[in-house]
């Protein structure tokens, strides 16, 4: 009898696949390309551990990146093992560290009922300190602070020994306010998104009988996606992982896939993985090379952009679903242009069956290029939807609301409170707000407990004391309900009692309307909670609730239209179930699939951007960035870029994308290669009635070290010129650095 047929667990994988779910021993590294099964190979090996291997599921912790690949892997894993996996500890690396503070907090000086404090409650917070130690907003920007504080947690750099090390001016005043911020935290027995990692890798550190309890816990641990991992990501699994005294290492297993780390700037760092079989030298390395996704076309295109990245494994995808259609390449004359190109075709898809727009998604480097796609996009009817813009969480409304559920689970959360004190409006001003403030460092008490008792706050209004009794006494009443109603019950108490709900309703304003709305759906989220307790009791369970909703990642608002599905519930296009178009970056793409996928903006100094041209790393992160844009597509992929691109208001040429230049000539079929205009006509924006052109003299002859000025770039040097095309790069430095300009219509004189 076969193998397969032995283990229903492996029927249907291939012989990479099986050696990875079969492995056991030491460290497991699986580089799983783009489209290769790698959810399926992980599923599998879990299940395989608890039904071939013996192991109890208590001993498996799988980390995933966000909250809907640990459902979807949960969900995988139930149907192949059924419900004894749920046990396992399998969620983000975030809810796996908040899991251990809360049952390790007090050796850190923590609460066990912590607050958790996202990006922007953390960005609040700074911007208070920064008050506090009275520095210029413009000259120590509160939010550069908060993203150096939250860069040097991810390299598991506390504050003190930051303050040791710092040499500058500027140095040793972020030392200063990172000092106080996280005095403020503790104050306040809150952690922030940042200290939820590197307080986990402390504690192992710093406590090893409880180093040990996990480690004895965990015997396998397995990681998804370890290409995203940043520095204290890498060796909290270094320090979960570690041998036991007298004992082995747990097996670790890690998936990922070096050509798709994107997120330098969010601080994942690429050596993780490239480097894994130096951190781990018994380590066995498996490649997945077949791909289920895409046609071969498509792959044969991936494959030829990333292997001009250096010091990569090799590695060459594959597919058995033969060439399938060509890449079409289309140039157009102006990014209108570009963008009624691709409603133009979307249409000719679905007239011909071929697709829905529920099926196409339309990629782009930036947020700023979805204008124009929206502009056309409205004008012809097409349905749409644009991924990144202001999400449900972020959403003021809801954050107002959070922030009051915060404050009934911790009195003592100052960023809340003060967010919430005159929330509605209840006349406690910025100046009575300034004298609590004052009062309670002077008394060094917490801002609560100075709320607490107004009349002993100097110079506060007697019409502010009364204001704010009455706050108290409010949230007083509300704090009495905690402990005996559910979550969605406390926030229909908190809408009505604090007056939120009937001051949105008296308005006029017709965006108040959509706020209700939102505080509705945000009402159906915490009922949504109670639901999935599955029988048991949602009274008092307000700590777990905030932890579920301060633990949705980035990646899991993506809408309908995610692997080419319909649009989701309340997202649909046309009453014919066709879906919506999705609109969105390629960071945002990542992980996703669409049978259609327009890559578009292929222009260097758009994509690859501008500021990645002169470093080689930076390049060849984009060019990663190409690879997964290419790879998501399924059936079809379409490229296109414009001749002419408006930037601060003047026509701006750029040459074709070099990614473009690397992908085999015999792949792509170019509808137009040229654009259809005269260069006098194609001017974007200036071309459409109404817009005056911002030039159309002819241009002066330049030469290399020219000084010219610009309207909006300034004084800049030419650092080349073809004055038969009438192009010119032009070095403006600072921020705006090397443009590429049409002479003719640059609003720019020789000097």
């Amino acid at each position: 009898m076969s193998t397969t047929e032995t283990h229903p667990l492996l029927a249907g994988l291939n012989p990479q696949q099986r050696a990875a779910v079969e492995h056991a021993g030491g460290p497991l590294l699986i580089v799983a390309g783009a489209g290769s099964g790698k959810t399926r190979v992980l599923t599998h090996r879990i299940a395989h551990l608890l039904g071939e291997r013996g192991v109890h599921p208590g001993q498996i912790l799988a980390i995933t990146f966000t909250n809907k690949a640990a459902a979807e892997m949960k969900e995988r894993v139930d149907a192949l093992v059924g419900p004894r996996s749920r046990a396992m500890w399998v969620m983000t690396f975030h809810s796996a560290c908040v899991r251990i503070l809360r049952r390790e907090a007090k050796r850190l000086g923590f609460p066990t009922s912590f607050s958790i404090y996202d990006q922007a409650d953390a960005q609040r917070l700074m911007a208070l300190v920064c008050r506090e130690l009275d520095l210029d907003p413009k000259r120590y920007p509160p939010r550069s602070f908060s993203a150096q504080v939250s860069n040097l947690k991810n390299e598991l750099i506390d504050y003190e020994t930051f303050k040791a090390r710092a040499s500058t001016h500027m140095e040793q005043t972020l030392a200063q306010a990172y000092e106080m911020y996280q005095a403020r935290l503790m104050q306040a027995g809150a952690m922030d998104f940042d200290d939820l990692i590197m307080l986990t890798v402390n504690l192992l550190q710093v406590f090893p009988e409880a180093a040990e309890h996990y480690r004895r816990r965990f015997r396998h641990v397995l990681v998804d996606e370890y290409q995203d991992t940043n520095h204290a990501q890498y060796e909290l699994v270094r320090e979960l992982t570690a041998p036991i005294d007298g004992g082995a290492a747990a097996e670790l297993c890690v998936v990922g896939d070096a050509d798709q780390s994107i997120y330098a700037f969010r601080g994942a760092t690429i050596r993780n993985i490239l480097e894994f079989e130096r951190d781990y030298p018994d380590a066995t390395t498996i490649l997945l090379e077949q791909n289920y996704r895409s046609t071969q076309t498509i792959l044969s295109a991936a494959n030829a952009v990333i292997e001009r990245n250096a010091d990569r494994k090799p590695k060459r995808l594959w597919s058995e679903q033969g060439q399938g259609h060509r890449i079409v390449g289309y140039v157009a004359d102006n990014e209108h242009d570009e963008a009624a190109f691709v409603a133009r075709e979307v249409d000719r898809l679905t007239d011909a069956g071929d697709a829905r727009p529920g099926d196409v998604a339309v990629f782009y480097r930036t947020n700023a290029q979805s204008r124009v796609f929206e502009e056309v996009f409205i004008r012809v009817g097409l349905p749409y939807k644009v991924v990144g813009g202001v999400r449900f969480y972020e959403r003021k409304e809801v954050r107002d609301l959070l922030a009051y559920l915060r404050v009934l689970a911790n009195p003592e959360d100052t960023v809340s409170l003060r967010r919430i004190l005159n929330v509605p409006k209840r006349g406690i001003g910025d100046r009575a707000e300034a004298v609590v403030e004052a009062h309670a460092a002077r008394e060094r008490i917490s801002f609560w407990r100075a709320l607490r008792r107004p009349e002993d706050v100097p110079g506060m209004a007697t019409r502010s004391i009364n204001a704010v009794r009455e706050f108290v006494a409010l949230l007083d009443e509300l704090g009495e309900a905690v402990e005996t109603s559910t979550p969605a019950d406390l926030v229909e108490r908190i809408l009505v009692k604090s007056g939120y709900l009937a001051e949105l309703q008296a308005s006029k304003d017709p965006q108040d309307e959509t706020r209700i709305e939102n505080l509705q759906e945000f009402e159906s989220v915490a009922r949504e909670y109670e639901e999935r307790l599955d029988g048991e009791s949602a009274e008092g369970r307000l700590v777990d609730f905030l932890e579920q909703v301060a633990l949705v990642a980035d990646a899991d608002s993506i809408p309908g239209g995610a692997k080419g599905n319909p649009a989701a519930p309340g997202e649909e296009g046309p009453a014919d179930d066709q879906g919506v178009v999705t609109l969105m970056t390629l960071h945002t793409a990542k992980g996703l699939e669409f049978p259609v996928v327009f890559l578009t903006g292929m222009e260097d100094g758009v994509f690859p951007h501008l500021r990645a041209m002169s470093n080689p790393k930076e390049l060849e992160e984009e060019r990663r960035l190409a690879y997964v844009g290419i790879t998501r597509a399924r059936q079809r992929l379409y490229v296109s870029r414009s001749w002419v691109r408006s930037s601060w208001g003047a026509p701006q040429t750029n040459p074709p994308s070099r990614f473009l230049g690397e992908v085999p000539d015999t792949l792509i079929d170019w509808e137009r290669d040229a654009p259809s205009l005269k260069p006098s006509a194609a001017t974007g924006p200036a071309s459409r009635p109404g817009v005056r052109a911002p030039g159309g003299k002819p241009g002066p002859a330049l030469a290399p070290g020219d000084r010219v000025t610009h309207d909006s770039f300034g004084l800049g040097t030419v650092v080349t010129a073809d004055n038969a095309s009438g192009k010119a790069s032009v070095d403006f430095g600072g921020d705006t650095g090397v443009k590429q300009l049409i002479v003719r219509y640059a609003p720019m004189e020789k000097l």
